[in-house]
């Protein structure tokens, strides 16, 4: 069947692009095509002009997340970023079968960068193409975007991140090798080795939700976690206290994320885990001494929990 596609690059899987894929089925419904997205192995700007932005969901989040809302194709961005807007929409007319094409409310494509709308109108009506304009998604009266969301993750407000996402915000890693002083004030906690490309929330500590692999726990204490949309696993869920900061109180001199789990006894070494952010306790800050830093992160347990 004949296409209907959209395109982006769709960073986040965020509010605003569920709320374009949502128009692509009413018009697939509509026009009786098949709904595609259109995205890139990598971020634009990456080649562009040398530097992406860090990520809010790995290239395996995305592919997941974009499965649930249609056909998924991955274009080789350094394959088309030399072509001009004609060239592209022949080539996805010519050999991708796609007959309308909607576009994102303020999206743009195409090396000769167009000004406007009425510009792809103007070249896919000359070739034959069917080309639609989304409406916007707003919330609060502000359009939502990936770009918005990494501001509002620079500033802490991990609240308003999860309301944009619409799911909560998390990232994953392996367990290292720390310097134990949390296990030696009575608060053990998980040294997360990450994944560099994908953006960490500001400096600070959280209440946060610490999901493990099923093989990790005891069976009564699996379920099903599906709050990425699609990035569905079995897990073990805890409830937590993380810190990413450079631990002043300790003198590190490197970012590290840190996460006591509530009401856990084991070994955590060399096992995955995922952090989801739920809300932002208060700033990082160095102490006195470590019994004044046992006493704050007993209150930060007792907020997070509450």
């Amino acid at each position: 069947m004949p296409r209907i596609a959209t395109i982006g690059f769709f960073d986040g899987v965020h509010r605003g692009h569920r709320f374009l894929f949502a128009q692509l089925h009413e018009h697939a419904k509509h026009y009786q095509l098949t709904p595609a997205i259109y995205t890139f192995d990598r971020h634009p700007k990456e080649l562009l002009t040398g530097q992406a932005p860090a990520m809010l969901t790995t290239h395996e989040e995305r592919k997941a997340l974009l499965q649930n809302y249609g056909e998924v194709h991955f274009l080789d961005f350094a394959a088309v970023q030399q072509l001009t807007a004609e060239q592209f929409m022949c080539y996805l007319k010519e050999h991708e079968g796609v007959e309308t094409l909607l576009m994102g409310y303020d999206h743009h494509f195409g090396s000769d960068r167009l000004k406007g709308f009425h510009e792809y109108e103007k070249i896919a009506r000359k070739i034959g193409l069917h080309v639609e304009r989304a409406h916007e998604c707003l919330v609060d009266g502000v359009p939502v975007s990936s770009s918005r969301i990494r501001k509002l993750m620079a500033a802490a407000q991990i609240g308003q991140v999860n309301r944009l996402l619409g799911y909560t915000y998390s990232v994953s890693g392996v367990v290292e090798h720390g310097n134990a002083i949390g296990a030696k004030i009575g608060f053990p906690t998980a040294n997360i080795r990450l994944n560099s490309a994908k953006q960490l929330p500001a400096s600070g500590v959280y209440a946060v939700e610490v999901h493990l692999q099923a093989q990790q726990s005891s069976s009564n204490a699996i379920f099903e976690r599906s709050d990425l949309q699609g990035v569905s696993h079995r897990s073990a869920s805890y409830n937590g206290v993380a810190n990413i900061g450079t631990n002043p109180t300790v003198g590190n001199d490197h970012m590290s994320l840190e996460v006591h789990l509530l009401d856990f006894q084991g070994d955590l070494y060399d096992q995955p885990l995922t952090i989801s952010f739920l809300h932002f306790l208060r700033e990082e800050k160095k102490f006195a001494s470590l019994d004044e830093l046992k006493k704050q992160i007993t209150e930060d347990i007792r907020e997070a929990i509450r």
